[in-house]
C-alpha cells in the first residue's frame, strides 16, 4: 500500500474520500470497513488519510472497531452523532466533566453495497 507520499496514493486517497463521503447521516464504517471495501486490509492507511485529508467529508463517521470516535474528537464527534441520530452506548461519567460513549456498531454500522 502506497504512503500518502508515493505515487499512486492520490487514487487510494480519493477513493478513501469517496466511500466515507458516501456513509449516509446517523451511520458509521470503522477504518477497517473503509479499507475492506476497497480491497485492502490497510485501515491504518484509512486513518492516516482521514488525519490528512478528511476534513472534507464527514469524518465523524468512521470510527475506531470499538466504536469509539476518532481520537482526540470526542466531543465534536458527539455534536455530530446527536445531530443525526447516530445510535450511542454510554453517557456521561459519574462526576458529570465528561462524556465517555461510543457508537452502537450493532445498529449504526453501514455496509455498502
Amino acid at each position: 500500500m502506497p504512503s500518502p507520499s508515493e505515487p499512486g496514493a492520490d487514487s487510494f486517497v480519493e477513493r478513501v474520500l469517496d466511500v466515507v463521503d458516501a456513509i449516509p447521516p446517523g451511520r458509521v464504517m470503522t477504518y477497517g470497513d473503509v479499507a475492506a471495501v476497497l480491497g485492502s486490509r490497510a485501515a491504518r492507511m484509512v486513518g492516516q488519510i482521514m488525519a490528512y485529508y478528511g476534513s472534507t467529508v464527514p469524518w465523524w463517521r468512521v470510527v475506531r472497531a470499538s466504536g469509539h470516535p476518532p481520537a482526540d474528537h470526542a466531543q465534536i464527534a458527539l455534536e455530530h452523532y446527536r445531530e443525526e441520530g447516530t445510535p450511542l452506548l454510554g453517557g456521561p461519567r459519574a462526576d458529570g466533566t465528561a462524556t465517555t460513549y461510543r457508537v452502537d456498531l450493532r445498529a449504526a454500522r453501514h455496509e455498502p453495497r
